[in-house]
């Protein structure tokens, strides 16, 4: 039988990421008084996974500086929620920032889209 080229340390990373993503949302979004929505979109770990910045979108955009701040004021919370909840050989200093990516990203398919349509954006 023939595996396919795998880099384990790179599936580890991403499991991590993706367990840290998926408690952090279930976290903020236990916490928020739900004036805004609050998604986790994604986690970069830095420093072999000793660092982790939590990227989040909040709509509407104008709450997304109360939401940051909400978010930042609970990080001390988070990481003991993420110490009782996540099996981690190293726990990560967390950080956490809005994701610029992802409104590039959604730029992008509103210019798409208008392209498409014939409009000038």
């Amino acid at each position: 039988m023939v595996l396919p080229n795998i880099n384990m340390a790179e599936y580890h990373k991403e499991k991590s990421q993706e367990l840290l993503r998926a408690i952090a949302a279930s976290f903020i979004g236990r916490l928020s008084n739900r004036t805004s929505l609050i998604t986790v979109t994604r986690v970069s770990e830095r420093l072999r996974g000793r660092e982790a910045i939590i990227y989040i979108t909040v709509l509407p955009e104008s709450d997304e500086i109360a939401a940051l701040e909400f978010a930042k004021r609970n990080l001390g919370e988070l990481r003991t929620h993420i110490k009782k909840h996540a099996k981690l050989g190293v726990l990560p200093r967390l950080s956490i920032e809005i994701d610029d990516g992802e409104k590039q990203r959604e730029r992008l398919d509103e210019l798409l889209r208008s392209e498409r349509s014939g409009e000038k954006a």
